[in-house]
């Protein structure tokens, strides 16, 4: 059973940060690519951020670029998203994903394991 849990969503003002994590249940933690995804209300599911398994390659959308960071720590089973410069657009409930590769995470299908969510609320 994989789980995957989020946490570290919350309010922030405007221009402020947020640093999101993920803790997985994944036995071979480095053997996945993890992702960020959120989704708005009234909107699609987007991507966000992929990274590799070693953590070598990460992949953002544009309207995050320069502003968001995934990471990971293969130690500990967790990967991050820091995020700065908030703005009010990027409000939405953020989940974190898991699959064997990054092109899996970003592909059509979409990844194989989801988390619950975590609420992220940028005030103006």
């Amino acid at each position: 059973q994989v789980q995957l849990v989020e946490s570290g969503g919350g309010l922030v003002q405007a221009g402020g940060s947020l640093r999101l994590s993920c803790a997985a249940s994944l036995r071979t933690f480095s053997t996945y690519a993890m992702g960020w995804f959120r989704q708005a209300p009234g909107k699609e599911r987007e991507f966000v951020a992929a990274i590799t398994r070693s953590g070598g390659s990460t992949y953002y959308t544009d309207s995050v670029k320069g502003r968001f960071t995934i990471s990971r720590d293969n130690a500990k089973n967790t990967v991050y998203l820091q995020m700065n410069s908030l703005k009010p657009e990027d409000t939405a409930v953020y989940y974190c994903a898991a699959d064997r590769t990054s092109r899996e995470i970003m592909g059509v299908r979409g990844p194989d394991y989801w988390g619950q969510g975590t609420q992220v609320t940028v005030s103006s």
